[in-house]
């Protein structure tokens, strides 16, 4: 069944006009980045926090910037790092080469906040981060609507306590704490702004396609828990007609798309060899 579904899924691509790029926290599991899946996959990773009891739903909750931000920053300090040093997986250059190389029209709508579609290569104007990005900061409070780089900006982890160490990020304006423009959990004070802007942009796109155009979704790692990227892929898929290609390990099934139960590297190595 899977090679049939890698076979489909070559042909679609190879026939496809433009393509829309899905992809949530799985896509990064393969570059080696932590799989917060329940509570013991995150306390993996984080065992500090085990000893708490606080879970990543506990942690990813702006709170934590205004009642211990030493906690907050050492949480999200310690993941800006990470993906700093993480090197994006070979899926990347692959997806890359299929849009860019072959000059097919397209988007990538991602969940993720690590910023790997951009260090990769691709076109900042054509990718929207619907939770925001890891890589820009923003007021805790918030005292205004400025979001700014984070390049600069270097968080030193206590990797025994997963605490951050003084000096932590402050805004440019009011020099209170800052935090990252993060979309977290029961979030109130998230500046939109630059998401926003990207949805401005993948709203033009999606009018931009003229009638009858071929559109292909493809859809990696994106789950149900927090299913903003399936939802997205699913409305396209019901609105336009796009052909679904969704790849998933564990919950790959789609009632009228492609499925291929597979991780997002070796499932888009496999694609690239078929085309």
């Amino acid at each position: 069944m899977t090679t049939n579904s890698i076979e489909l899924a070559a042909e679609a691509i190879r026939n496809a006009d433009a393509i829309l790029i899905g992809a949530g926290a799985g896509m990064g599991v393969d570059s080696g980045l932590p799989d917060f899946r329940g509570d013991e996959g995150f306390w993996n990773a984080y065992p500090p926090f085990k000893r708490l009891g606080l879970s990543f739903y506990d942690l990813a909750d702006p709170i934590w910037f205004h009642r211990n931000p030493k906690q907050a920053w050492g949480f999200y300090g310690h993941r800006m790092n990470l993906y700093r040093a993480t090197e994006p997986h070979r899926g990347f250059s692959i997806l890359k080469n299929l849009v860019q190389n072959h000059q097919r029209n397209y988007f990538v709508f991602t969940s993720n906040v690590d910023g790997h579609f951009h260090t990769s290569g691709f076109d900042e104007e054509c990718v929207i981060e619907c939770h925001g990005a890891i890589s820009f900061l923003q007021c805790s409070k918030p005292c205004c609507y400025v979001i700014w780089p984070a390049d600069e900006v270097e968080v030193v982890v206590d990797e025994d306590t997963f605490l951050a160490e003084d000096p932590l990020p402050t805004c440019i304006k009011c020099g209170g704490i800052a935090r990252p423009n993060i979309l977290m959990f029961g979030d109130g004070s998230w500046l939109p702004n630059r998401t926003q802007n990207q949805s401005r942009r993948y709203s033009q796109w999606h009018s931009n396609l003229t009638n009858g155009s071929r559109l292909v979704g493809i859809e990696m790692g994106a789950g149900t828990a927090v299913p903003t990227v399936r939802r997205e892929l699913d409305r396209q898929t019901r609105r336009t007609g796009c052909t679904l290609i969704r790849i998933n390990p564990r919950d790959s099934q789609t009632r009228d798309g492609i499925s291929i139960g597979l991780a997002a590297k070796e499932a888009l190595e496999k694609i690239a060899q078929a085309i």
